[in-house]
């Protein structure tokens, strides 16, 4: 145990004071659309479904509380990152769809933010995008290639920076060089699944909490509650859609973990800036993703136990110690300023990795089954432009949309066991040993980390 241990798990620090009181489904219903699970995709879809039809009866099933998973434990990026490698998805969809993807998910940050204003949902979101930085000539060089290939694909307003000029920004320790991408909003994670539980709550869309799934199958939804009879179910499980018959290995629950520390004080606010509230990455491997909270705290993120064997998931995001120390010293690292700062919360979650990396939104007329997910870790967003394409695949609309590349994307399962568990430690583990080679001065991407990369398949 740490000394002065941070509270450890209990889901994440975003839902600290927030009411969690939903009942659980009292027995079986009818329904015209059932959505299993209450995070951003199902809330979302939801949502737009609602406003569409208000006619349709609509129920969302959730095994625990809306935004227990990925969506109340994220990093509070609502960017427009896309959940696929653009080029492979290029070659197998054409470029034309890939960057009217791109534009759609860059549009659908100011659409996050414009329902928030019009629901009265307060989750501190400030536009101030994202700051990427470099800290050695490798790290320095990929920078370079990012911004580069954010222009190719088309997204505006990329501004390369100096070491000095990201300093000026947010002062940071060892900067060589970074990148501005406006296309970002810092976020409150719990604050806008919480609310937008409520919007759609207001709307008339029945949310049932504490209410596990069992089986989904054309025609409705069974827990151990009772079945939801519905001629269109939707799946909306992201990390947990492993727990699913025949679904074991669709996905895989990649775990990634976060700390926050005490409010820091004012004064040491002053000497680190941070007036924007970018959210702020790095170029390294191991890479780290972090955010100035709204109550002035730094809330960091990064990958510590990658997967578990089996596809176990965590302890209502309880993570090893371990981890918490190595997050601590990667802030610490960044901004020593903070070094007296304790880290008061760290907790961990799960996101959905499929095996060529890439988000899926689909629905089959047929069966009335639909699904959307997989999005490696950017999902704040991505989830939204689901939600939205669900709707009108749902109601049978031919939209931009719907003929975006993600739409009825297929890829394969993973490998059995023990097969999935070694290649993505082998894959971590050369990705930790690349980190250390280029912090030694090498001037280019380790080979080690070309090396994971083909493990990834990416």
């Amino acid at each position: 145990m740490l000394p002065n241990a941070p509270v450890n798990g209990h889901v994440s620090h975003w839902f600290d004071g927030l009411p969690i009181s939903r009942a659980p489904l009292p027995g079986s219903r009818d329904a015209d659309v059932c959505i299993v699970g209450a995070g951003y995709t199902g809330l979302w879809t939801a949502y737009y479904l609602k406003r569409a039809d208000p006619s349709l009866r609509i129920v969302v099933l959730e095994a625990r509380f809306a935004g227990y998973g990925a969506s109340g434990r994220n990093g509070g990026w609502l960017s427009g990152l896309v959940p696929a490698e653009r080029d492979r998805m290029a070659r197998r969809h054409g470029r034309d769809g890939v960057v009217a993807w791109q534009r759609a998910l860059n549009d659908a940050v100011d659409e996050v933010i414009a329902v928030a204003a019009e629901e009265g949902i307060d989750a501190g979101i400030v536009k101030g995008g994202t700051l990427e930085i470099a800290r050695n000539p490798a790290q320095a060089r990929r920078l370079a290639a990012a911004a580069e290939e954010e222009r190719r694909w088309g997204v505006d307003g990329i501004t390369e920076l100096t070491g000095d000029e990201a300093a000026q920004r947010i002062n940071l320790d060892g900067v060589v060089a970074g990148f501005h991408n406006p296309h970002c909003a810092r976020i409150q994670p719990a604050q806008l699944a919480r609310g937008l539980a409520d919007a759609v709550e207001r709307l008339g869309v029945v949310i049932y909490e504490r209410t596990p799934v069992t089986e989904i199958a054309a025609g409705g939804a069974t827990t151990p509650w009772g079945v939801v009879s519905a001629p269109v179910v939707l799946r909306a499980t992201e990390g947990f859609t492993t727990r699913l018959p025949g679904l074991k290995r669709r996905w895989l629950p990649m775990n990634s973990s976060m700390i926050a520390t005490e409010p820091v004080p004012e004064h040491l606010w002053d000497s680190i800036g941070w007036h924007g509230r970018e959210t702020l990455g790095d170029t390294a491997h191991g890479f780290f993703y972090a955010q100035r909270t709204v109550d002035d705290r730094i809330a960091i993120g990064g990958r510590s136990v990658p997967y578990r064997f089996g596809s176990r998931l965590d302890r209502d995001g309880r993570v090893p110690d371990a981890t918490i120390k190595r997050l601590g010293a990667t802030l610490y690292s960044i901004l020593p300023q903070v070094a007296s700062v304790p880290i008061a919360h760290a907790w961990c979650g799960v996101l959905a990795v499929p095996r060529d990396w890439a988000a899926t939104v689909d629905f089959d007329r047929a069966s009335g089954l639909g699904w959307a997910g997989g999005y490696v870790g950017h999902g704040v967003t991505a989830t939204n432009l689901a939600g939205r394409t669900l709707t009108d695949l749902v109601l049978g609309r031919d939209t931009e949309s719907t003929r975006l590349p993600w739409v009825g994307h297929e890829s394969r399962d993973w490998e059995p066991e023990p097969l999935r568990w070694i290649g993505v430690r082998g894959l971590y583990l050369a990705y930790k040993a690349a980190d250390w080679h280029e912090a030694r001065g090498t001037k280019r991407t380790s080979p080690f980390a070309v090396a994971a990369d083909r493990i990834a398949g990416r």
